[in-house]
């Protein structure tokens, strides 16, 4: 492919050149369609080409495409008003950026400038991003080794085991971090009761409590937090992926009093608050309430976990099956690498976590029959791969 020309190599590439797409299906460059259970890592939440998305940016881009943070916007407030409306109860301020890592990244100069302390505590498999702040509270060595010495004062701690964690905060931790459902490592979903069990720690030590929902919360998961599932909420939330229908954008919610320890100047993001981002962002937060997509998320998710968990029982290659709504894990008992390029050839669109993960993260629109498609599809592959292994033993 001749991008690989110029990008280097950072990313792990698939022979797939789309052209278009609309909904759950994509579309190459020679008009082969395929069903998409990638959903670009998580950013197509509410469909490929999503109509309320897409009239959104038209509008919006007959008025004007950027107007910075230090000048107001109706677009931007509007943006502002919807999300308030749906997010973790007492999360009433917004910063706004471009993306994953810099949600995080502002929760952490938050939190430390709030408390007045240093110390960080993230969870063993942990993902947060990749730039040196967000990097520092991801736990695989594997994106750490090369960048050391990342910011000091972090900690890991077992994810799900709250009486470790009681021994890796101290006096100066600022806040601890995690994803109440894992998403890199696995789609490693938190015990009950341990959330709830954290929220408590953390105001019996009065530390903050960040949830990173950047892959699950915003219906991912048949709720529109993850969080929701435990009923348990945060001090601060990061978001990010989905949450303008494609566009690039990011937000950090926290209480009040959190972000008004912060001086003007001391945080900022020239292309945060872009209005073509809250256009879309609007857009999206309709789409999610009204046209019904976290209960389909809920619904149709259970429907492909129950599938997931009969080919599971057919095929003695599978290890696992875990996860909520349309955030799904299924390990393997290898690596699944050859399952994701069969899968190109039948018109299914796969990803994976690690080496034997295959991940789930298909838009939320996607519907029963396309489900079922996929797990006709995957049926298939997981015969092919379980002939292919035996051949290979003999």
């Amino acid at each position: 492919m001749s991008e690989d020309n110029f990008l280097g190599s950072l990313y792990q590439r698939f022979p797939v050149t789309i052209e278009r797409g609309e909904g759950a299906k994509l579309y190459d460059i020679n008009g082969k369609e395929y069903i998409d259970c990638m959903g670009g890592y998580g950013v197509a939440l509410v469909g490929h080409r999503n109509p309320r998305v897409v009239a959104a940016l038209k509008a919006q881009l007959d008025k004007i495409i950027t107007v910075h943070t230090s000048l107001y916007n109706k677009t931007r407030e509007e943006f502002l008003e919807n999300l308030i409306k749906i997010a973790p109860k007492g999360l009433t301020q917004v910063h706004l950026g471009n993306s994953g890592t810099e949600a995080v990244e502002a929760a952490i100069k938050f939190a430390r400038k709030f408390t007045g302390k240093s110390g960080m505590v993230a969870m063993n498999g942990s993902y947060h991003g990749k730039s040196l702040g967000s990097l520092s509270v991801t736990f695989n060595p594997k994106y750490r080794k090369a960048f050391m010495p990342l910011v000091e004062k972090v900690a890991f701690s077992p994810f799900g085991d709250i009486e470790a964690l009681r021994t890796k905060i101290d006096s100066d931790t600022a806040f601890v971090i995690m994803e109440p459902i894992q998403g890199e490592s696995g789609i490693n979903v938190a015990p009950d009761g341990f959330l709830q069990d954290v929220r408590k720690l953390c105001d019996e030590r009065g530390i903050l409590l960040i949830f990173d929902e950047i892959q699950a919360g915003l219906g991912r998961t048949g709720k529109m937090w993850a969080c929701d599932h435990w009923n348990t909420t945060p001090d601060i939330i990061c978001l990010a992926k989905g949450i303008a229908g494609g566009v690039p954008m990011s937000a950090t919610l926290t209480r009040p009093d959190i972000l008004a320890a912060m001086s003007k100047g001391e945080h900022s993001s020239t292309f945060g608050g872009n209005p073509l981002s809250c256009a879309a962002g609007i857009a999206t937060i309709q789409a999610l309430t009204q046209d019904g997509l976290v209960d389909n998320a809920a619904r149709v998710g259970r429907i492909f976990r129950d599938g997931l968990e009969k080919l599971r029982e057919k095929h003695n290659i599978i290890r696992e099956v875990r996860g909520k709504g349309m955030m799904i894990g299924v390990e393997m008992k290898f690596e699944v690498k050859d399952i994701l390029m069969d899968g190109i050839a039948e018109g299914v669109l796969l990803l994976y976590s690690g080496r034997n993960i295959l991940r789930f993260l298909p838009p939320l629109v996607m519907s029963e029959a396309e489900i079922t498609k996929v797990l006709e599809v995957l049926d298939r592959l997981f015969t092919k791969e379980s002939e292919r292994r035996k051949n290979a033993q003999g």
